[in-house]
């Protein structure tokens, strides 16, 4: 890595654009402080993936992680929707708040998608195009080509590419570098740890920036498919842009390193503690899930009949921790004089929480284990 090389500046016609070297080739690895925190990530990563395993029912709570991810993500880029909101009908959100809403829609709808065509289809351009598709489904960048490489320059800060912060390289190379980048995403001939593939995979997307919208979103999103796809994670259950956008100026700044300064270790650096921190602070999220659902099953066993039922809305809410009297009866078949005695109980017992004020169309929230992810 000491002999790194980023790329190189090439001249256009009134600018000049960044044209980054290839990744797919061999890669040696002489830094021992580097070296260090890949065992450190490595050990984390296995620990938090044993709660796949240890959790029986852990796709419940998958559905928290993902939301709390889009809101991150897009918080990164300038969006202000929170978790809560995030959790309401489009018709509950403030029309000057629903374009960012939409957006944190639009991207767990792209990542749930993506992960589930893992299934069918291998980490790669394809699949990027088509996640990058959703992502712009209807929204404000529905016009930039959702779903296709960018036919055009694009550039990064300033108010025209000729004062731009950076410029990406040219439209008609993008191709070729995402080819490159796919085979070096499957390569077996020369080894190198996943999690520094990752790494340098999210380095090189973002400086290709192969789509006129979103690249930020879709370079973060692919860190989970990628750890999921080569098993080391069995469930999407890691994400990063909470760690990026609590670290957003050294974030972008080591990115740029690895452009002016041909630092890619300090980039690996960098990831890594973000894998270590995020993986450390999931575990302690799971555990707190799980000290919360049986602190929550002792509190409904005082239900009696209405046990069954409760939790039937209690499997509902680790998934989507809100709920009204509507959804309620959809999930039990009560009648609706039983389902607002049964919200009411739950009010009782602390595991809802009213936050309309309004005396028809209430809406609750299982607010402590909103809590934990916050």
């Amino acid at each position: 890595m000491k002999t790194f090389k980023a790329g190189s500046w090439v001249k256009q016609r009134s600018y000049k654009s960044f044209q980054p070297n290839k990744i797919n080739q061999a890669w040696k690895m002489e830094d021992m402080e580097l070296l260090n925190l890949l065992s450190q990530a490595d050990r984390q990563l296995g620990r938090l993936d044993m709660y796949s395993d240890y959790i029986p029912n852990i796709d419940l709570f998958i559905s928290m992680h993902v939301l709390k991810e889009a809101t991150q993500s897009n918080k990164i880029e300038g969006t202000k929707t929170n978790i809560e909101d995030a959790l309401l009908d489009k018709e509950d959100i403030d029309d000057e708040k629903r374009d960012d809403w939409e957006e944190v829609q639009n991207y767990i709808e792209a990542l749930n998608t993506a992960v589930v065509n893992l299934e069918k289809l291998p980490f790669s351009s394809r699949l990027i195009r088509e996640t990058h598709k959703i992502l712009l489904q209807g929204v404000r960048g529905k016009h930039k080509l959702p779903g296709e490489f960018r036919r055009s320059q694009n550039w990064i800060g300033g108010a025209s590419i000729n004062d731009a912060t950076f410029v990406p390289p040219i439209h008609s190379d993008i191709n070729d570098y995402m080819n490159d980048l796919e085979k070096f995403a499957h390569n077996t001939e020369y080894f190198f740890p996943d999690i520094l593939k990752i790494a340098l995979i999210h380095y090189q997307f973002e400086t290709i920036h192969p789509f006129l919208d979103g690249n930020g979103r879709v370079g973060r999103l692919l860190i989970t498919l990628y750890l999921v796809e080569k098993r080391i994670l069995k469930k999407p259950i890691l994400y990063l842009s909470d760690f990026f956008e609590k670290n957003r100026t050294l974030y972008y700044d080591n990115l740029t390193r690895v452009r002016e300064k041909n630092d890619i270790t300090q980039w690996f650096k960098f990831f890594l503690v973000g894998v270590i921190e995020t993986a450390k602070s999931s575990i302690c999220t799971f555990d707190r899930i799980l000290k919360l659902q049986k602190e929550v099953d002792t509190k409904i066993q005082t239900l009696g009949s209405r046990l069954h039922n409760a939790q039937l809305i209690l499997n509902h809410l680790y998934q989507r921790p809100v709920v009204d009297a509507q959804k309620a009866k959809e999930f039990t078949s009560l009648s609706p004089p039983s389902v607002y005695k049964l919200i009411e109980d739950l009010e009782k017992l602390n595991i809802l929480t009213e936050i309309t004020g309004d005396k028809k169309g209430k809406t609750y929230l299982f607010s402590e284990y909103i809590q934990l992810f916050k």
